[in-house]
This record gives C-alpha cells, sequence and structure tokens, in this order.
C-alpha cells in the first residue's frame, strides 16, 4: 500500500498522460478486434472529432488542477472531511476514498445533468454519439468538464481526500469511463459477475439508448451500486440498443461547431 501511496502522491504528469493514451489504445484495439456493433462509420474521423473534446477536458481539468491540490491541501492542514475524521488504516481509506470520491465526483454530477434542463443541453453532446465507443468516454462539451471538475473539487473538500487519493482516483475513473464506453463484445457471465464491482459495458450502454427511461438509468462510472441503492438501475437487453437521442434526430453528431454550439440553441427539447 505504501508503494501505492507513495506512487500516486508524486505521480508524474506524463505517466497520467500515458494512463489517458494507454488506456484508449488497448480498448482501441480490442474492440477493433472483438466488436459487439460492426458499425458503417469512418473510426478515425469519429475518433478525431472525440479526441477534440477530450483535449478540451485536459485543458478545463489543468486550469482546476490547482483549486484541487489546494482543497486537498487545506483539508489536511484542518483535518477537515470524512476520512480526515475517522482513524482507518491506508487499504480503508482508498476503498472509502474512492466509493465517496465516485458517488460524487461522478454518479451525482452525473444525475444532475440529467434532472436540470439547461445542464443537460451541455450532456447532450455526450449522448449525440450515434457510435459509441472507447473515444466517446470524454466526450463532453467544455460547459459539462466544467461541472464535472467543480464536483471533483467537492468531492475532495467532503472526503478529505489526500493528494495520493486525488490522483489514484482520477487514473482509475478514466481507465473505467474508457472501459465501460469500450464497443467490446464481452462473455456474458463475464460481464455479469464484474457488474458486481465495477460499471461494464453492458451496463454502461444501456444509459446511451436513445430515448427514456433507459437514458436516465445506469449512471455509474466506476461502481454498479450507486445505481442498484438509488433505483436507477436497469437491465436492458443490449441487442436492443439503438444509439444517439431522440431529440438530436437529423442532426450531424460529427459537426464540432454545431455540438459546441447546442447548449445555447432553443431546439433542443428538454421536457421531461
Amino acid at each position: 500500500m505504501n508503494a501505492i501511496v507513495e506512487y500516486f502522491q508524486h505521480i508524474p504528469s506524463l505517466h497520467r498522460a500515458l494512463i489517458i493514451a494507454g488506456g484508449i489504445t488497448i480498448f482501441w484495439l480490442i474492440e477493433s478486434a472483438v466488436p459487439l456493433f460492426t458499425f458503417q462509420y469512418n473510426k478515425w474521423k469519429h475518433a478525431g472529432i472525440n479526441l477534440f473534446f477530450t483535449f478540451t477536458t485536459i485543458a478545463i481539468n489543468f486550469v482546476f488542477a490547482l483549486l484541487i491540490v489546494f482543497t486537498s491541501d487545506w483539508c489536511l492542514k484542518h483535518h477537515f472531511g470524512v476520512l480526515q475524521w475517522i482513524v482507518m488504516p491506508v487499504w480503508l481509506q482508498l476503498i472509502i476514498g474512492l466509493m465517496l470520491m465516485d458517488l460524487i465526483g461522478a454518479w451525482l454530477i452525473h444525475y444532475i445533468e440529467h434532472k436540470i434542463k439547461w445542464m443537460w443541453k451541455f450532456h447532450t453532446i455526450h449522448h449525440s454519439d450515434m457510435h459509441v465507443d472507447t473515444t466517446t468516454a470524454n466526450r463532453h462539451h467544455p460547459g459539462e468538464s466544467v461541472f464535472r471538475a467543480v464536483f471533483t473539487t467537492i468531492a475532495v473538500f467532503i472526503c478529505g481526500a489526500p493528494l495520493w487519493l486525488v490522483f489514484l482516483y482520477q487514473s482509475v475513473s478514466v481507465v473505467l469511463s474508457q472501459f465501460n464506453h469500450a464497443n467490446i463484445k464481452m462473455n456474458r457471465k463475464l460481464d455479469k459477475a464484474l457488474s458486481y464491482i465495477i460499471v461494464t459495458p453492458n451496463m454502461h450502454r444501456i444509459h446511451h439508448h436513445y430515448i427514456r427511461p433507459e437514458t436516465d438509468t445506469n449512471y455509474g462510472n466506476i461502481f454498479p451500486f450507486w445505481d442498484k441503492l438509488f433505483g436507477t438501475y436497469c437491465t436492458t437487453s443490449v441487442e436492443n440498443i439503438h444509439y444517439g437521442l431522440d431529440v438530436l434526430e437529423g442532426r450531424n453528431d460529427e459537426d464540432v461547431k454545431d455540438l459546441l454550439k447546442i447548449p445555447f440553441g432553443n431546439s433542443i427539447k428538454t421536457d421531461y
């Protein structure tokens, strides 16, 4: 455990970049070899659009990095946050910290984005992808990237998370997101077994179905039990999944300029 703490406490920026690039590369190769759906699309062009949004997300996270580091340092200095109030071994701190960070920094903000109309309009860019694959993981409008960075900061504050745990969470979160968006055909028994511990592709792709109620289910990123606990878990057969959004039908899901403007227009239906 000490080695993990030491590594993530001082993880070089290059290593963090390699984790992002390495995850996309590995899952890209796997989904190319054993795809669930055989898409008729230009995989490289599709990836280019999603990588554009990946880079905007990285840029926004870089801006928030100082605030997150400051928040973590402040919590440790003032002994504030759940992990600072309760004495526990490092391994338990890791588990509880990851769970709380995932709940607040991923599940909660994701749920809120589906319930608040003006935030939903930013989130539609993620759902607009008609060919969900591992590159879809970071397809977020810059505005949504700000929402998520704010909630990550809030999660650090509530948890009182030390810096090593913050970097560990962010690394696990990005890799799991790449995994559960990947267009991978998995053995159903294996997928089901894994789904008790982590969010799997078969679980998350239901969330990308083009109509409700499926769209408003399976919000999880790392852990699957938040959806089961809060009643947002769904088990629709993946064979019936159709990607995209009904309110975006007829729009080009690979037009960056149009995607960036969507949240600021009035053409997208947001009624529930």
